[in-house]
């Protein structure tokens, strides 16, 4: 789907780096998968550390670059890296990290809330200046989720949350162009030929492809119509080419990664899995749910790509190293079927050598 959507405008080059990434990406996947994630437990703190200094620095001109008036990237030689990428599995480790260190004292209001909320400010404010509401909202959302599964009373959470949803309500009031995508957002129609002009063409491509599509590269719309057609609203490529069966068959995936991840964080062997396979799922559900939301007008535009399939590389590789950590904690499980065993075995012996057992008193 990404050679199709950029084959009119950059032919085979896109493919070949996204190739690249996906590399590299699949070989960290599989050292996620080999190696313990509970090492994670040592390097949760530097992470964390080496995250803001990347955040910090990408804010410093000349050595962030700067797109569409966001300083976002680092680019060395034509090769970009979103730091805020990195920042997505750093927050998810030390918030883990943090919830099984502190499981027992995370109903009170300083561990439970204030030192975790600080933690998550700091990260998330250097994130949201770039700027970047989409990935903060996103960010936000993992970290409280991540709190709450941890034991954070939500009574204690309601707070500082609705404060943070106020003071973003008010950033966004404050910035004419995020009002105008919200103004569009309400009626599409009118601010079709303005600030709407790229969500009703991806509406457009969504309803032309009706069951099964136009057939895959006979996209019309990607011909200059819909703005980041390779990035950000692929998925309106793949409605309009291969029809709203694939593009329900997508849904379905994230929904079943959704399932597995949980069931995964379910098995976990201790509170730091748990809480980092919940993590990792809440991020890759979430973002998935937001892009096509944002795709289908059901949300206004947050600029997140679509996990696996939009073109990124920074994204790829975050995404490809949460499957790998997923795995990780999906292999170190604790086996059922081999404690079932042993607790029958046990139970047996127990009821051999005690005649009264199994017998009414």
């Amino acid at each position: 789907m990404l050679y199709s959507a950029s084959m009119t405008q950059f032919g085979a080059g896109l493919l070949t780096k996204q190739l690249e990434w996906f590399v590299l990406g699949f070989i960290l996947c599989i050292v996620a998968t080999t190696v313990d994630y509970q090492i994670l437990k040592k390097f949760a703190w530097p992470l964390f550390f080496v995250a803001l200094v990347l955040l910090v620095a990408v804010l410093v001109p000349h050595i962030g670059r700067k797109i569409n008036g966001a300083r976002r990237w680092f680019d060395f030689h034509g090769i970009r890296y979103q730091p805020s990428e990195l920042a997505k599995i750093a927050l998810i480790v030390i918030m883990a990290w943090y919830g099984d260190r502190c499981q027992r004292s995370m109903q009170t209001w300083r561990r439970g809330v204030f030192l975790p909320g600080a933690l998550i400010v700091i990260l998330l404010g250097l994130v949201f200046i770039e700027p970047d509401r989409g990935t903060t909202i996103l960010l936000a959302t993992v970290g409280c989720s991540m709190l709450l599964m941890a034991g954070t009373r939500w009574l204690h959470l309601f707070l500082p949350a609705a404060v943070a949803v106020a003071g973003l309500a008010v950033s966004i009031w404050h910035d004419p162009m995020r009002m105008r995508r919200i103004f569009s957002w309400w009626d599409l129609e009118q601010h079709k030929d303005g600030v709407g002009y790229q969500a009703y063409q991806a509406m457009i491509a969504l309803g032309s492809g009706g069951w099964t599509g136009l057939g895959l590269g006979n996209s019309l719309q990607k011909l200059g119509f819909v703005p980041e057609h390779q990035t950000d609203f692929i998925f309106a490529i793949i409605g309009e080419e291969l029809g709203l069966v694939a593009t329900l068959l997508i849904v379905v995936a994230f929904v079943i990664i959704a399932i597995c991840g949980f069931c995964i964080a379910v098995n976990a062997r201790e509170t730091f899995g748990f809480l980092l396979a919940s993590g990792i799922t809440l991020l890759i559900s979430l973002q998935a749910a937001i892009n096509i939301g944002v795709v289908t007008s059901a949300l206004p535009n947050k600029g997140l790509p679509l996990p696996f399939i939009s073109y990124g590389g920074s994204n790829l590789l975050t995404m490809l190293v949460c499957v790998g950590l997923l795995f990780s904690v999906a292999r170190h499980a604790p086996v059922r079927e081999k404690s079932a065993e042993k607790t029958s075995k046990s139970s047996a012996r127990k009821t051999a050598d005690n005649p009264f057992a199994g017998r009414p008193t």
